[in-house]
């Protein structure tokens, strides 16, 4: 049987950059651009819509309480709660297939790190490169991401039964 999800997640900029928190995309940490995400984790947003996208499956919610008790214990890698989640979907007898992330934000400029977030976020889910997409978005300043105040996240899943 072949599945599919969609995961969204959001986080808005703090108003100044924390050098002790870089911004981390697709679990890619972006030294050269002086942004930080607003988060109590590394808030890597791309992430975070993945994990939501695999709880959509499982329906066991990786974000939220179990990320929290993990922050409390000091992991606050996006990877961590990814590997929660991967691990929810190979008990409920799936594998995961492809993955579809759609970014929306005006800063930073995503085209240089694509590829480095595609083979990231392959490498954790141990799916070859080609079947992780990541598409990106200014928005057109239309709404708050749009416009520079956070980034936007929507991720599509496709699962299979073993």
């Amino acid at each position: 049987m072949t599945l599919f999800a969609i995961g969204q997640d959001s986080h808005a900029f703090e108003r100044k950059y924390d050098p002790r928190k870089p911004l981390t995309l697709g679990g890619l940490v972006i030294n050269d651009v002086p942004l930080t995400l607003r988060a109590n984790s590394d808030g890597d947003v791309i992430l975070h819509a993945l994990t939501n996208a695999l709880s959509g499956i499982t329906c066991k919610n990786v974000l939220g309480e179990k990320a929290d008790a993990l922050c409390k214990t000091g992991v606050t890698d996006s990877s961590e709660y990814l590997k929660v989640a991967l691990t929810d979907l190979a008990a409920a007898g799936y594998g995961l297939v492809h993955v579809s992330v759609s970014v929306e934000a005006a800063a930073p400029k995503l085209s240089p790190y694509v590829r480095a977030m595609r083979k990231k976020i392959a490498g954790i889910c141990g799916l070859s490169e080609d079947h992780v997409g990541l598409t990106a978005t200014s928005g057109e300043k239309l709404t708050s991401f749009g416009k520079g105040k956070g980034i936007q996240v929507f991720c599509a899943v496709t699962v299979s039964s073993f």
